[in-house]
C-alpha cells in the first residue's frame, strides 16, 4: 500500500508506472500471455515486487514492524507501508526535488488515461484513491488514519490497522527516522530496474 513510493519509484515512464501500479494484481509470471502486459508493463511489475522485497528485509521497516506488531499483527507491514509515504509525502520536495501536487496529479491523470490497461480491482481502487485524494492526504494525520481505516474494512481478518494511528502518534519521531534511513537505501537499491536494467 506504500502507492506514493511505488508511484514516484516508476519514474516517467507510462509502462513503469502502469506496471508498478497494478503489481499486486498480477499473480506468477508477468510475462504469461494470459496478463496481456507490454514490455515497459512487466518492468514495472518486476519493479513493484523489487520494492517490496526490499522493504520486507531492510531492518529500518523491522524496527517499525516490531513497534507495530502487538496491535497488527500480520498486518503490521502494511501499517509500515502507509506510515513511510506519510514522511515521503511530508517531505516530498525536499526528497525528490518535485512539488507533491504537481506529482500527485501527473500520476493521476496517468492512471485516468490508461485506464483501459488495469486490472477491473485496480480500476476501483483508482476511482476511491482520486475521488478521496490519498496520496496528497497522506501528508495529514487524518488521512493517514482515514487510509488505515479505508485498508482494515478490506482485510479479511481483524486487523487492529482501524485503531494503529495510535502507535503512528506515540512513535512518530521514531518512525521518522527509520524512514530516513530506509528512503535512500530503497532509491539505490531500485536504480537499475528504473534504469531498464534486469
Amino acid at each position: 500500500m506504500n502507492i506514493l513510493a511505488h508511484s514516484y519509484l516508476s519514474g516517467k515512464d507510462t509502462g513503469l508506472i502502469i506496471g508498478n501500479f497494478i503489481g499486486d494484481f498480477i499473480k506468477g509470471d508477468p510475462t504469461h500471455p494470459r496478463h496481456q502486459l507490454n514490455s515497459g508493463e512487466i518492468l514495472g511489475v518486476r519493479l513493484h515486487r523489487a520494492i517490496d522485497s526490499f522493504t520486507d528485509n531492510h531492518p529500518a521497516v523491522d524496527v517499525v514492524r516490531d513497534l507495530l506488531h502487538p496491535r497488527c499483527h500480520k498486518y503490521a507491514g502494511a501499517g509500515v507501508d502507509i506510515f513511510f509515504d506519510h514522511f515521503l509525502a511530508l517531505h516530498f520536495e525536499t526528497l525528490t526535488g518535485q512539488k507533491l501536487t504537481t506529482f500527485v496529479q501527473a500520476f493521476y491523470q496517468t492512471l485516468q488515461l490508461n485506464q483501459s490497461r488495469l486490472p477491473a480491482a485496480a480500476v476501483r481502487m483508482t476511482d476511491y484513491m482520486i475521488r478521496q485524494d490519498w496520496l496528497t492526504n497522506y501528508q495529514f494525520a487524518e488521512g493517514i488514519d482515514r487510509s488505515l481505516k479505508g485498508l482494515s474494512r478490506r482485510t479479511a481478518y481483524p486487523s487492529g490497522l482501524d485503531t494503529a494511528i495510535e502507535d503512528f502518534t506515540t512513535y512518530y519521531d521514531l518512525i521518522g527516522s527509520q524512514f530516513a534511513r530506509f528512503w535512500p537505501d530503497l532509491v539505490a537499491h531500485t536504480e537499475p530496474l528504473r534504469s531498464g536494467v534486469v
